[in-house]
């Protein structure tokens, strides 16, 4: 049975920085895209980033220069390092593979 499991989320001040984990089980690991992907109330689950396989990273253009995402293939594992946070990237983070496999998501919320 797949499973991705997110976790690193939480509330952080504007300007603060927190780091996302996704634990992968289920899965060849090593071979699959992994994606983050977040969602507010009401609105699309849109991408942030994603990593191939081999390594080639794309960023959605509200996130880049902020957020890195990176993978270590012998923890089976993604992250997500998110810098100079600010409001409106408050929403729930969702890992996914590229076998469109979810995970149940982390809320991050970003307020005074």
């Amino acid at each position: 049975q797949v499973h991705l499991v997110e976790s690193g989320g939480g509330l952080v001040q504007p300007g603060g920085s927190l780091r996302l984990s996704c634990a992968a089980s289920g899965i060849i690991f090593r071979i699959s895209t992994m994606a983050w992907y977040r969602q507010t109330p009401g609105k699309q689950r849109d991408l942030v980033a994603f990593i191939t396989s081999g390594g080639t990273t794309n960023y959605a253009d509200a996130v880049k220069g902020r957020f890195t995402i990176s993978r270590d293939n012998a923890k089976n594992t993604v992250y997500l390092q998110m810098n100079s946070l600010k409001p409106e990237d408050t929403a729930v983070y969702y890992c996914k593979c590229g076998m469109d496999y979810w995970g149940q998501g982390t809320q991050v919320t970003v307020s005074s």
